[in-house]
């Protein structure tokens, strides 16, 4: 590729930083598409661009993409704002780069689709219907994204914990599924639909026959995708909707795997991470074949299919149109890129980078200049070769407005509460003082990966002298101590677990999903309190706050407003089990108990073989109580030792049963559930509830003899003093 200069733009010019100038590009007109025009983005998550044979690679087989790509225009060198899925989507669908919509990482942020120009709203104010289908937690309707949308499907069978850089995903097969009857609603129709599937992210485990055919299973993963996507192109060609369509295949960010020591994506911003597929299909195939070596990005998307329309994008893109870059004499432009995701999770310097085709300028702490054209892999820093050159782009980088709100957009009462809980002491996410350059802190996260991995393998106990090892290395690491926090709360450790979430509360100021944690954990404590302070903080960005908030106004007894949470949490859970169970339990205490059941039954049902039985604590329990209450004792005794088996640690399960079988005259029964209760729960709690249960029996003797015992193991328990001898 010939090179071209890019044209010095000074001072605040850069704020846009199309630096092309947002808006379309000079061949503005020469192509259009017929209104109406059936748009379909597709996005596959995490898929490397170098990882495909459009792009010249020859380890795997993606006969789908092939034949798109024959029928599209492909674009040489795409890059991504930001090697990140929320924030990087948001940019695709507004046309403006994250300091402009500010979305700065994938949780703790909302996109505000009023203040930027939104492709969704954009279109449907054009006449076309709107529907997205999208495969993971982190583009769920609620952040903003669904703004504009007529459909947005994004019920995940589970939300629960992500670990950093990872987070929860559905089959993009079952994606397919549900986008299908929209798809079929509005065929008639003008109509654009998102699509986005989450293979090839992590965890890597691609299905047979992908698994065998590839040892390397990044590209097994590549494999399904091409099949979920050849699916889905299929479909529209059943439906007629393939050749009079706009089909625009792209990426959110590339993958590391193993380049600059790091597996994964987030905290670094090499090529391989920024880097992604891009082709476009006119309608009819126009150009089909054809390629365009001119550097593009993806906050180009909004502004090509404004141009395509024959429409003017709103002010305040950062983009310029894909049609434009085809021309001889398009300009090449300086493309921004960025990650803050090392500053938030793991303390580390922000990195910010610009491609000055062919030069890649990387700016933090230690900064590196590559040339992709002679070193695509960028292991040749040549920034003291040229030394004027990377000074300029540093100077531009630095001439922009890059400060960071925190990952809770605070507004006054927020701020408050925060104050009042005590979190905002801790380190602001401006930074205090130089921070070190991530690639140089790596190691650390080989560390935290084993703890992870451990973690994940449910051997909590194990990962927690890892997480302090981390913590040892790197204290300001909010990911440790939240993950520390949560493999305390895992083995019973809780004051010590809360200790670990709170630190993580104060470097944060107080972000949402720590402050969920905490909730969760302060509501199995009983500190009904502290846990409704940190679900309120929550629930702005997290339905699942809402749930813990119902669970909290269910034990204070305030039903009417647990009737209010557990409706709102109704109408927002998507396929989550966990606001099904809280609502049984609202009615279990309103003693409507075939309401219960039935309503514990549907979980059951939607729960089907499913493997993450610890989102079903407290079904069973909520299933014996109500069968006891409509006499049926033997159904009672069934679920009690399910909810044992699922629940160990919950000791009400233990009592009931236990005084279950009193009532039906099974007295060993009964005191073996009982001696159960306390070798698997050895605490002063669990003596407690054993001796308050069999004084309930109707047993004073082995009441009084357990007390005794128990006494003398804790002999300083102020519970069980407050116990009485009688």
């Amino acid at each position: 590729m010939k090179r071209r200069k890019g044209r010095l733009l000074a001072g605040l010019v850069l704020l846009a930083l199309g630096l092309a100038g947002g808006g379309c590009g000079g061949g503005s007109g020469a192509i259009r598409i017929p209104d109406g025009t059936p748009i379909v983005l597709i996005s596959i998550d995490t898929l490397r661009s170098d990882r495909l044979p459009a792009y010249g690679y020859d380890r795997v087989a993606t006969p789908a993409i092939d034949r798109l790509r024959r029928d599209s225009i492909l674009y040489e060198h795409a890059y991504s704002p930001v090697p990140l899925t929320f924030p990087a989507h948001a940019t695709a669908l507004s046309g403006t780069l994250p300091l402009a919509h500010k979305v700065r990482d994938n949780m703790g942020y909302r996109l505000e689709s009023d203040s930027v120009p939104y492709l969704p709203r954009r279109l449907k104010e054009l006449g076309y219907a709107t529907g997205a289908a999208v495969s993971t937690f982190v583009l769920r309707g609620s952040s903003g994204l669904g703004d504009g949308f007529d459909f947005y499907e994004d019920e995940l069978a589970f939300i629960g914990d992500w670990s950093y850089g990872g987070s929860v995903q559905r089959p993009g097969d079952e994606t397919l599924d549900r986008a299908l009857p929209w798809l079929d609603s509005v065929a008639e129709r003008p109509f654009f639909l998102f699509f986005h599937i989450y293979e090839p992210h992590t965890p890597w485990r691609p299905p047979e026959p992908y698994a065998s055919r590839y040892d390397d299973p990044y590209d097994g993963e590549v494999a399904h995708s091409d099949e979920i996507i050849g699916r889905f192109l299929d479909e529209l060609r059943q439906r007629g909707l393939y050749d009079r369509s706009l089909i625009i295949l792209m990426s959110d960010h590339g993958e590391g795997l193993g380049e600059h020591g790091y597996q994964e994506h987030g905290p670094l911003i090499y090529r391989e991470v920024l880097e992604v597929p891009l082709m476009m299909k006119l309608p009819g195939g126009r150009l089909g074949g054809t390629s365009v070596a001119t550097p593009a990005q993806l906050a180009d998307l909004y502004p090509t299919v404004m141009e395509l329309l024959g429409q003017e994008p709103e002010p305040g893109i950062d983009g310029s149109s894909l049609v434009g870059l085809m021309e001889d004499d398009a300009p090449v432009r300086q493309i921004y890129s960025e990650t803050v995701f090392a500053r938030l999770h793991f303390g580390w310097s922000e990195l910010a980078s610009l491609i000055e085709y062919p030069y890649h300028y990387i700016h933090g702490p230690d900064p590196e200049l590559f040339d992709l054209e002679a070193d695509p892999g960028s292991l040749d820093n040549v920034l003291r070769r040229e030394r004027r050159l990377a000074s300029r782009l540093a100077d531009q980088i630095e001439a922009l407005d890059r400060s960071l709100d925190a990952p809770m957009q605070e507004d006054a009462e927020t701020l408050q509460k925060l104050a009042a809980l005590g979190y905002l002491g801790g380190r602001s996410v401006e930074g205090e003082g130089p921070l070190p350059d991530p690639k140089a802190r790596l190691f650390v996260l080989d560390i935290m990966v084993e703890a992870l991995d451990l973690a994940a393998a449910g051997d909590h106990a194990a990962a927690v002298p890892i997480y302090r090892k981390v913590l040892a290395e790197e204290p300001g690491m909010v990911d440790a101590w939240e993950k520390l926090g949560m493999a305390l709360a895992e083995i019973g450790q809780a004051e010590e677990a809360i200790e670990a979430f709170e630190e993580a509360m104060r470097l944060t100021h107080g972000a949402p999903q720590i402050a969920l944690s905490m909730a969760n954990v302060f509501l199995k404590l009983g500190r009904l309190d502290e846990a409704q302070e940190h679900a309120e903080l929550a629930v702005t960005v997290h339905e699942l706050a809402r749930d813990v908030l119902t669970q909290v106004a269910l034990r204070k007894g305030e039903l009417d407003r647990a009737a209010e949470l557990a409706e709102q949490s109704m109408a927002g859970r998507g396929a989550r089990i966990g606001p099904l169970i809280t609502v049984a339990d609202l009615r279990l205490k309103q003693e409507r108990f075939e309401e219960a059941l039935e309503l514990t039954q549907q979980a059951l049902d939607e729960f089907g073989d499913r493997t993450d039985t610890d989102k079903l604590e407290s079904l069973f329990f909520i299933r014996g109580r109500a069968f006891s209450q409509l006499g049926d004792a033997e159904r009672g005794v069934e679920a009690f030792k399910k909810e044992i088996e699922l629940s160990p640690d919950q000791l009400a399960p233990y009592t009931h049963l236990a005084y279950l079988y009193a009532l039906l005259n099974r007295g060993p029964a009964a005191g073996a559930t009982l001696r159960k209760m306390i070798e698997v729960n050895p605490t002063p709690a669990a003596y407690g509830d054993a001796v308050r249960t069999l004084r309930a029996m109707g047993d004073a003797r082995s009441a009084q003899a357990l007390l005794s015992v128990a006494r003398q193991r804790f002999p300083s328990d102020p519970g069980l003093r407050a116990l009485n001898s009688g």
